[in-house]
Parts: C-alpha cells; structure tokens; sequence
C-alpha cells in the first residue's frame, strides 16, 4: 500500500479531521490544512518541506526536541514486551517504576501517583479526589473549587468549570456547578498596587481568602493554581504570593492544587513548578513534559494524607482511565526523565532564561510590544494598541491583527507559536528546552519582521 500523495491528504484532512479547536471554515475553497509530518530538534517541517522554528514545543510538550530515538526505542521495546495492561486493581513494572521516580522528584510530601492519559483528566481526577475525599473525613460540605480568572484548566466538564473563560464555557454550559473565579497575577493590568510587586502578590493573595469566607469555608474544598499562568500570557506569580495563598488554604483547611500540566518537567528551570517558586501543594496535576509528547500521559501527584483514608476496609477511589499509566507511555516517561537529567536540561533553562527574557525583551522597542513576561522557557508578549496608555484592542482589532495576519505570517515566517486573545491580544512561546542563543535570535527577528509589518498595518 503507498502513501497518498499531498494533494491526497490534503483532501482527506478537509472532508474527514476534526481539528480541536480550528475555525474548519479557514479550510474552504481547498485551503490548505498545514501539514506537519517529521521534526528534529527544535524544528518541525511541513509536506512541503519547508522547516519552521517550533517555538511552542508542539503544545508546552516537548521538552526534549523532536526526533528523540531512544524515546521511540523506549516505546517500540514496551510494546513488544507488554503493550497494554490497566491499572485497575493490577499494577506493571513501569508504573512502578514511574511512580516512585516521579515521588521522589516531587515536593516534599507528594508520594501517590495516581495516572491518566493527559491533562484534563488530571485536573478532573484532582477534583474528584478533593470532594471525596472530604466526605471520607466528615467534611462532607467542602466541594467548591477556586481558580483563577482566565486560567485555562481543561475540556472536561469538571476542569471546563474551573476554566476561567467564558468563551469556551458558554456553548457546553451548563457545566459542574460549585467553581467560582478570584484575579489572575496580571500586574501589567493591575488596577491595584501595579508599582510594588509584593503589595500586588499579597492583594492577588487576599482575593483568595475573600472568596473562601464569601462562599463559606466549609464549603470550600480546594484552590486551583498554576504556577505560572497560561492563558491570558504567561502571568508569573509575584514576589510571596503562593506562600500567602499556602497559609490561606491552611487557616481554612483547603486543597492547594498545584496545575502544572505546562510548568513541570524543567518548562521553568525546575522539575516542579511549586519548587520554583518554594510553596507546597496538596496535589500536582501532570501531563504534557512527563514524555516530552511522545506518549500520552498524565496524572497527579497526592500528598500521602489524601490518601489515607483510601487505604482503609473497603474504601476506594472509584475513578480510573483505561489507558492511565499505560505501560508504552510509563516506559517512554522514564526514558525522558533520563534524558532530562543525563542533558541537564533543566540547569540548561536555568542558565539561559535570562538571555532568553533578554532577547524577547528587544522587541520592546515596537510600539505595539507592551509587556514582555513569563518564567523560564515559557513567555507571553503583550500587544498593544497604544503603548503610553496601555489601551488594547477591541475584539474586531484583535480578530483581525491576530487571525487575520499574525497566524499565518508568523508561520510563513518560520516560526509556529501562538497568537492568541484569550484574554488582552499575546503572542505566547515555548520552545523546547534544548534551545539556546541561536533559537532566540532566530524566535527574535522573525518576530521583530512580523510584528513591525502588524504596526503598519494598524
């Protein structure tokens, strides 16, 4: 049997691929659908060969580079030995394995791993655990969730509830009652304390608190943070602001959940995002970095506490994934944690994201490059419609500067990333973390290319 040829596909991608989250009316009168088809380190190339800087990592995923042999030779080594096997009830060795690895690389107190197939399910899975496990303790009323305005958490119906975005929320409401949102760490757009970082972390902080008494602390059962937030661009926590959250959640006996789909696996510096910025969880949720993308897997991470009353006459936890821990994925994360470490990625970010930062920082001189933040490998650019006053776009502004022209010109320039409105207008980035000096200045002047014919056209 041969391939079909580009044209083939093309047609095939059209009348048949249900793309996630694509506007399918882009692909009309036999527009393309770009077509990725290898990647090697940190670029991937199209069906026509054309190559592109892949300065998301895939999706915040692959950490390692493309074209990582020894994580293909991990999975095809798995899969002949033993290819599938669930977790309910049975273990296998690689879950094991995985499990202790991951606790041992963990904040302190993390020690059960409890695993699924991606992302959302985690969130989902860290959820459910909190409500049941309040009940197991006599706390039955504790089901509230709090998270943060903009937060992205998931597509499930139980992290889409905790997903601060009301227009991704809107066509699936109603969704899971009891989520309730508190301000994002946005001090570029603070309306309170945007001169002193530390203030502003302490206000953010207190929003937190404000809400747990408003709904009742008896009704509450976990905060849902990321370290560094995704959606609205990349908004990094400020100065003591997770250690006032931490107190917060202990005075009122609430779940700090540390949702670190993107921030773990040396996304910033740090194999856990909470070990960056020195808090303590109650749960980790996982996916993404754990194989750099080359196996579906995700999870959480439990502090031991959680799971004791599990552990006791005929209690469980009646939540599972078919394929959550799956033997292949197991392997392949414990072969990129390998790489991880053997290549010292991690201290390879930690030496180079402030050149990194300094790079992106160059393209302040555009007057439509507001703000410039973010953490480790993983930044968000703020446009803006006028610099001096801060003043953004308006929503036909924003649709016509980013889908209209960013997209595609960022692409046909070489560099896949994202511009997105979620949030005030950002162009986000991601790159692998094998980048260096020569992949910034590259990211750079693509940037600087595009964004000043944006200007032009404003």
């Amino acid at each position: 049997m041969t391939e079909p040829d580009v044209p083939d596909l093309q047609a095939a991608a059209r009348d048949h691929l249900w793309l996630h989250f694509a506007r399918h009316s882009a692909f009309r009168d036999g527009a393309e659908v770009p077509m990725i088809v290898r990647g090697e380190g940190a670029y991937v190339y199209d069906d026509r060969g054309r190559r592109y800087l892949d300065g998301l990592s895939g999706l915040f995923t692959v950490q390692a580079g493309h074209g990582r042999e020894e994580l293909a030779q991990a999975a095809a080594k798995q899969a002949a030995e033993l290819a599938f096997f669930p977790l309910w009830s049975y273990a296998h060795p690689k879950a094991v394995e995985l499990a202790e690895r991951l606790a041992d690389a963990a904040p302190a107190g993390l020690e059960r791993v409890f695993f699924t197939s991606g992302g959302g399910e985690a969130v989902e899975s860290a959820w459910k655990l909190a409500k049941h496990y309040f009940k197991l303790v006599g706390k039955p009323t504790k089901h509230k969730v709090i998270s943060r305005a903009v937060a992205y958490h998931g597509t499930p119906h139980g992290a889409l509830s905790l997903t601060g975005l009301p227009g991704i929320k809107a066509p699936y409401e109603p969704l899971v009652p009891s989520g309730f949102r508190v301000p994002n760490t946005n001090i570029y757009r603070a309306t309170a304390h945007g001169d002193d970082p530390e203030a502003f972390g302490r206000w953010a902080a207190d929003r937190v608190e404000e809400a747990i008494l408003f709904e009742g602390a008896d009704t509450v059962a976990a905060v849902f943070l990321e370290p560094v937030q995704n959606a609205g661009g990349c908004f990094p926590p400020p100065p003591g602001y997770f250690q006032r959250v931490r107190e917060i959640c202990d005075r009122h006996d609430v779940l700090l959940v540390s949702d670190e789909v993107i921030c773990a696996f040396g996304r910033l510096g740090t194999m856990f995002g909470a070990q960056r910025y020195d808090y303590r969880p109650d749960i980790v949720t996982f996916a993404k970095g754990v194989t750099s993308g080359y196996s579906p897997l995700g999870g959480m991470l439990v502090d031991e506490r959680l799971f004791e009353p599990f552990s006791k006459g005929t209690e469980m936890f009646a939540h599972g994934y078919t394929f959550g821990g799956h033997p292949v994925s197991a392997a392949v994360a414990l072969a990129n944690l390998d790489l991880l470490e053997r290549e010292d990625l991690l201290g390879h970010v930690r030496r180079n994201e402030d050149a990194f930062r300094a790079t992106l920082e160059r393209l302040l001189d555009l007057p439509i490059v507001g703000d410039v933040r973010g953490d480790g490998y993983f930044y968000g650019i703020e446009l803006v419609k006028d610099k001096a006053s801060r003043e953004t776009f308006t929503a036909e502004e924003s649709e016509r500067l980013l889908r209209g022209f960013l997209d595609k010109a960022l692409y046909e320039g070489g560099l896949y990333c994202r511009a997105d409105d979620r949030g005030d207008p950002v162009v986000q980035l991601a790159p692998p973390l094998i980048c260096d000096q020569s992949h910034f200045d590259e990211i750079e002047q693509i940037l600087r290319a595009v964004l000043t014919e944006a200007t032009g056209r404003l």
